[in-house]
């Protein structure tokens, strides 16, 4: 199966790899430290790939709309996948949660989608931590304050308890609420997180993190062809999803193994015109330009990792 496949490569490109446990679900886990907080920070995430309804009518999600989605647990020390989860796109988000099971210490970084006060109570019980956003609807009673450098962005630091009664009963224990303002698009930001020991200036940055995982679904889908389908049976789609995350982390493991300075879409470009060619992969790749002769650099995901 292409999925068995993409974890033996996850299990080739990181050696301290180890498969996840949680319940029905293709998966896979790896345990490295994030330079910012000396321990595993992971963003989870969802992208919508659409399908022809009448092609596809076991992907259903609306009366004229089909699609799968891509849910997507991504390490941020070295932007590879951990967790794959291919649903129909009527599967929400949140549900997600429940198919993980957390490491502890580690940092989950995720969108105000996410944020489901009893999922992420559960997360807390297994000693991991959350990195959100508050909705505008979000109620708490402050608790008492830390002092913050407000030329940093900071604007708030609290410690807070939930007041509403559904999101008490779900959640009782104290969150931490921190407001920052970006200083080059002046948009205010409010985190949730239940860890207090961490800077505050530390957790905005995690959150900032998290759009790597929405770079990594803008290079799956535009540099893999992965928008047009050859099979439209569920088994064909999943295939060929798998296959195209399969080819991501076989130029990963290129990239890392041969110490290229190029970037992953340079690497896939090069590949692809000598594909045909009995010429040795090493002599194809000798004379590639740096990553920053690519074209749109700031669009392909860096792998730090890698």
């Amino acid at each position: 199966m292409a999925s068995a496949f993409a974890w033996q490569l996850a299990r080739r490109a990181n050696p301290g790899f180890d498969r996840a446990v949680h319940r029905g679900a293709s998966a896979f886990e790896v345990r490295r430290l994030a330079a910012e907080v000396q321990a595993a920070a992971y963003a989870l995430d969802s992208s919508t790939i659409s399908l022809c309804l009448s092609l596809c009518p076991w992907a259903k999600r609306r009366r004229y709309e089909a699609g799968v989605k891509l849910h997507t647990l991504l390490a941020l020390r070295g932007n590879y996948p951990t967790v794959v989860i291919i649903t129909p796109s009527r599967v929400h988000d949140v549900n997600i949660l429940d198919e993980l099971a957390y490491e502890a210490g580690s940092f989950y970084v995720v969108d105000r989608g996410y944020l489901d006060f009893a999922r992420l109570h559960r997360l807390h019980q297994s000693a991991a931590f959350f990195v959100t956003r508050a909705r505008s609807s979000f109620r708490a009673l402050r608790r008492y304050s830390r002092p913050v450098d407000k030329s940093t962005g900071l604007r708030f630091d609290q410690i807070m308890m939930l007041t509403n009664f559904r999101a008490v009963r779900d959640y009782p224990d104290p969150v931490r609420r921190i407001g920052f303002r970006d200083p080059q698009s002046g948009k205010a930001l409010i985190f949730l997180t239940n860890n207090f020991t961490q800077p505050a200036l530390t957790i905005a940055q995690l959150y900032q993190g998290r759009w790597q995982i929405e770079l990594f679904f803008k290079w799956i889908k535009q540099h893999l062809r992965i928008k047009a389908f050859y099979g439209t049976s569920e088994n064909a789609v999943r295939t060929q999803i798998w296959s195209a995350i399969a080819i991501y982390l076989l130029v990963a493991i290129l990239k890392k193994r041969l110490h290229l300075n190029a970037s992953l879409y340079t690497i896939l470009q090069i590949l692809s015109l000598t594909l045909f060619e009995k010429t040795p992969i090493a002599q194809a790749l000798a004379q590639l330009p740096p990553a920053s002769e690519s074209p749109n650099p700031k669009n392909h995901p860096c792998l730090p990792g890698f």
